[in-house]
C-alpha cells in the first residue's frame, strides 16, 4: 500500500483513519492501486452554558495545552427548533480531540454538543463522504470530490479481493470447540493449513497474506478464535504478522460484552479490526448474516460508518448514525445525552397511551383460501406520512393535529428530523424492489435483495430507537403516536376487507390474514387497492395460501398463538413460523423429521387431501422413533443449542443449559452471558444433575444420549402436524399409539457416539 502523489486519481473511498494533522483515507482507485492519502481535518464540539458564562469557558480552555480555535456562533437546539448560543471548539490535531472533550467536560455548568462521535463518522459528517463512495482525489489541494450518491441505486463496484479463512475443525460454539488447522479460499481454491506445528503455520499465513494482499479476510470466529488464537501464537513466537496492510500499530482483539436487548441476553465478541484492509467475520456480524456483503456495503454507505465497525454495531447505531449526520448538515446540535425524560403521567393514561401495536388472536386450525396481505414498512411510513419524530410530538403551535387514541397531537408547521432521515431510505428501498423484480439476472436479484434487506432492518429499528430510553433523538410520546396510528389502520383495513365479504381469520400490527371460498388474486388486489386508499398506506399481497394451519396453544387448547402456523401458498412454498423446525435449539434430527412431514403434508390443497396425507406423516415419526431407538442417530443431529442468560454461577436451578455452563467453567471454559452453547441430553430424569446433560464437545463414546427424552422432544415437535383437534398425544406414547418404551426397550445398550 503506498502513499498517493497524485496529482489526480478515481477510486473508491474504503476507509479512514484519524492521524495527528487529518485523516488517512484509503483508496482503491479503479486502475487497482491501493493508496493512502492524508488530508486535513480539523474536529470540532461545541459547549453551551447559560447566561454570560461562555466567555468564562472560553478563557478557561484557553489555558489547555493543546491547540485549539474558539469562536462563538449559534446552532439550533433540536426541541425548541431555534438558535442558541454555543462556543465551538475546534481541535488542530484528530488525535487530541477526546482529550479535549473529557476536560471540557469536567468545566461546571457546561452542556457538550457533537462530542462522543467517532472521528471516522464525524469526518464523513462534515465533509459528506461516506464509506465507498466513488470520488476524485486531487493532490493539490489535498482535496476529495464526490463523484457518487449514497441515493444512487447502481453505484459504481469496487473490485474488492477477498481470503476466506475459517477453522478446519467446527465442533461446538466458539471459544469451546477443537483448535486444528485453518481452511483458507481464495479465488474457489481451497487450501488446508496444518495447525500441528505453529510456527509453520504462521509462516504459511504471513506468505499467503503477502502474495494475495487482499483488500477483505472474510472469516468464520474470526474476531472470538481464529485471529486472537493466532495472535496469541505471533506474541508467543515472536514471530510479527502481516495482517495489517498499512501502519505499525499492534492488532489486537476488542472488548468482549454481554447485553441485553428485546427480551434476551446477547453476546458479542470484541471484534479485530485491520489497517489497511477489512477484516470481517461471518459469526460476529448481524448484517452480514442477514443481508450479506450486498447489504453490509449498502448499510456503510447510506450510514456513512466505516465497514468493519458497521459490521460489528448494532442496525440502531446505524440509524442513529443517519439522524446524527442529518443533525450536522443541518446546524441542528447532537446532545451527548439524552436529555427528554419522559413526562410524568398517572398510571391510568400510561395504560392508554402505551397500549401497542394491534393483535387479533386467530382462529385456531385450518383455514382453507386465505390471503395475506401485509402493509409496506408500516411504522415507518407512518411516521414519515404523520411528521412523527421527538420534536413535532405535542408541540405549542398545533394542538389541533391530535393522533386518536393517544392523546398526543403533532407539529404540521416543522419538518421533523425522523422523517426527513427515513423519506430517502423508504424510496431507496422500493426502488430496489422493483429492480429485482424487473430484473432476469439471478446474480443481480440476490444483490438487490441484501441490498433492500439492510434498509429494511434500518426501517425496523427505526420505530423501536424513536422509544428506546437512551436514544438521543427518542421520545416515548413519538413511540405512542405510531402505534395509536396502527392500531387505527388495522382496524380500517379489517373494516374493509369484511365490508367486502372476506372473513377476518388474524391481525397482527401490519398484516392481516382472510379468507373467502372463491378467493382470487384479481379480487384481492382490488381489495388491497382500496385498503391503501382509506388507511393512506400503501399494502400488498405477501401470498394466496391453499391452506393455512394456525395452531392452538399447549396451555389454552381454545386459543391459538399468533406467531405459530404452517401455510402452503398456492405457489408450493411453504410458510412457517414458530415450530420447532425454524427454532435455534431444536436438534438437527428433530428438525429433519418434522420438516420431512411438513414437506409430505405440503401436497395437500385442502383438508380433506390433508386428512389423506396423515397416515404417511404418523409413518414418518415413527420412523424418526424408531431410529431413535435402535440408537442409529449421530449424537452430532441430537445437538441443542441454548443461550445463557447469566454467568455459571449465578444459577440456581439445574436446567439443561446451567448444568452445562457449570461443567464447561469448570474446565476453564466458561462462556459468557448471552452466548451459546452446545448440549446433548444424557439422562433427563437422573438423580444427579451433573449426568443430565453434557457439553457437545466434551461428549465421548463413554457416554450415551437419552433415547426416551430425545422422542419426547420429537413428539412434542410433531403432534401439532397431526392432531388437528388441538389436544395432545398421550405421554410416552407414538404416533401410531404404541407406547415408546415398546420401541425403545430392546436397544438398552448405550447408543455409540457417532460423533464425538
Amino acid at each position: 500500500m503506498a502513499r498517493f502523489s497524485g496529482p489526480e486519481t478515481t477510486g473508491w473511498l474504503l476507509d479512514a483513519y484519524p492521524a495527528p494533522q487529518g485523516m488517512l483515507l484509503w483508496i482503491l482507485t479503479e486502475k487497482g492501486d491501493r493508496l493512502f492519502f492524508p488530508v486535513p481535518f480539523r474536529p470540532r464540539f461545541y459547549v453551551g452554558s447559560t447566561g454570560s458564562a461562555l466567555e468564562r469557558i472560553r478563557r478557561r480552555l484557553e489555558r489547555l495545552r493543546f491547540s485549539l480555535g474558539l469562536a462563538e456562533t449559534e446552532r439550533i437546539e433540536l426541541f425548541s427548533g431555534i438558535l442558541h448560543p454555543v462556543l465551538e471548539v475546534t481541535t488542530f490535531s484528530p488525535t487530541d480531540f477526546f482529550e479535549v472533550v473529557r476536560q471540557a467536560s469536567r468545566l461546571p455548568d457546561v452542556t457538550l454538543y457533537n462530542c462522543d462521535i467517532p472521528l471516522p463518522q464525524l469526518y464523513f459528517y462534515e465533509t459528506g463522504l461516506f464509506p465507498l463512495a466513488f470520488c476524485r482525489i486531487d493532490r493539490l489541494p489535498d482535496r476529495v470530490a464526490l463523484l457518487d450518491s449514497p441515493w444512487d441505486t447502481d453505484p459504481p463496484v469496487p473490485p474488492i479481493s477477498s481470503v476466506s479463512i475459517t477453522l478446519e475443525q467446527e465442533s461446538g460454539p466458539a471459544r469451546h470447540g477443537s483448535s486444528g488447522g485453518l481452511v483458507v479460499e481464495v479465488d474457489g481454491e481451497r487450501r488446508v493449513i496444518d495447525g500441528e506445528d505453529p510456527r509453520e503455520l504462521l509462516a504459511t499465513l504471513n506468505t499467503l497474506l503477502k502474495r494475495e494482499d487482499p483488500d477483505l479476510i472474510l472469516t468464520s470466529r474470526g474476531d472470538d478464535l481464529i485471529l486472537p488464537r493466532i495472535l496469541a501464537l505471533s506474541e508467543k513466537l515472536r514471530i510479527p504478522l502481516a495482517l495489517n496492510r498499512y501502519g505499525k500499530q499492534e492488532v489486537s482483539p476488542g472488548k468482549d460484552r454481554s447485553f441485553f436487548s428485546y427480551g434476551k441476553t446477547v453476546f458479542r465478541a470484541g471484534g479485530v479490526s485491520l489497517l489497511g484492509r477489512w477484516h470481517l467475520d461471518r459469526k460476529n456480524s448481524f448484517i452480514l448474516e442477514e443481508a450479506g456483503l450486498a447489504g453490509l456495503f449498502e448499510q456503510a454507505r447510506v450510514t456513512r460508518i466505516p465497514v468493519q465497525h458497521l459490521a460489528r454495531t448494532s442496525t440502531g447505531t446505524g440509524i442513529t448514525s443517519m439522524q446524527m449526520a442529518y443533525a450536522i448538515s443541518s446546524g441542528i446540535l447532537v446532545p451527548r445525552d439524552k436529555g427528554t425524560p419522559e413526562e410524568f403521567r398517572n398510571g391510568l393514561d400510561l395504560l392508554e397511551g402505551d397500549k401497542g401495536g394491534m393483535v387479533f388472536l386467530p382462529r385456531p386450525g385450518f383455514h382453507e383460501s386465505v390471503v395475506e396481505l401485509d402493509f409496506a414498512s408500516m411504522y415507518p411510513s407512518l411516521m414519515t406520512a404523520h411528521n412523527i419524530s421527538p420534536e413535532t410530538v405535542d408541540c405549542r403551535c398545533c394542538p389541533e393535529n391530535r393522533i386518536p387514541d393517544s392523546g398526543h397531537h403533532l407539529c404540521t408547521r416543522r419538518k421533523g428530523l425522523v422523517p426527513a432521515v427515513l423519506d430517502p431510505l423508504l424510496a431507496k428501498r422500493r426502488r430496489y424492489k422493483e429492480l429485482k423484480q424487473s430484473t432476469g439476472d439471478p446474480r443481480l436479484r440476490q444483490e438487490y435483495e441484501g441490498r433492500q434487506g439492510a434498509l429494511k432492518w434500518l426501517l425496523v429499528v427505526s420505530f423501536g430507537y424513536l422509544g428506546y430510553k437512551n436514544a438521543r433523538f427518542g421520545k416515548v410520546e413519538a413511540h405512542e403516536c405510531v402505534t395509536a396510528l396502527s392500531r387505527e389502520k388495522l382496524l380500517q383495513a379489517k373494516e374493509v376487507a369484511e365490508s367486502h365479504g372476506y372473513r377476518f381469520l388474524h391481525g397482527i400490527v401490519d398484516s392481516l390474514w382472510l379468507s373467502r371460498p372463491d378467493l382470487e388474486e384479481t379480487g384481492c388486489r382490488l381489495l388491497a387497492d382500496e385498503i391503501s386508499r382509506t388507511t393512506g398506506l400503501s399494502i400488498g399481497i405477501e401470498g394466496l395460501y391453499h391452506w393455512i394451519l394456525f395452531f392452538p396453544s399447549k396451555g389454552r387448547p381454545g386459543l391459538a398463538v399468533p406467531n405459530r402456523y404452517l401455510g402452503v401458498f398456492r405457489s408450493g412454498e411453504t410458510k412457517i413460523r414458530g415450530i420447532a423446525l425454524r427454532r435455534s435449539d431444536t436438534p438437527p434430527f428433530i428438525a429433519k423429521v418434522q420438516k420431512k412431514m411438513v414437506d409430505h403434508l405440503a401436497q395437500a390443497k385442502n383438508l380433506r387431501e390433508y386428512r389423506t396425507l396423515l397416515p404417511g406423516a404418523r409413518q414418518l415419526l415413527d420412523e424418526g422413533l424408531k431410529e431413535l431407538g435402535d440408537g442409529r442417530i449421530p449424537v452430532s443431529e441430537l445437538v441443542i443449542r441454548k443461550r445463557i442468560s447469566k454467568e455459571p454461577g449465578d444459577y440456581r436451578k439445574a436446567s439443561l443449559q446451567a448444568i452445562v455452563a457449570q461443567e464447561l467453567a469448570a474446565r476453564g471454559r466458561a462462556p459468557h452471558p448471552g452466548e451459546r452453547i452446545s448440549l446433548v441430553i444424557t439422562g433427563a430424569r437422573d438423580p444427579d444433575p451433573a449426568s443430565r446433560a453434557r457439553a457437545y464437545e466434551t461428549f465421548s463414546p463413554d457416554y450415551s444420549y437419552d433415547r426416551e427424552a430425545y422422542a419426547q422432544l420429537l413428539l412434542q415437535a410433531c403432534e401439532p402436524l397431526i392432531d388437528l383437534s388441538g389436544g395432545s398425544l398421550p405421554e410416552k406414547k407414538s404416533a401410531s399409539g404404541k407406547p415408546l418404551d415398546l420401541l425403545l426397550r430392546k436397544h438398552q445398550k448405550p447408543a455409540e457416539s457417532k460423533e464425538c
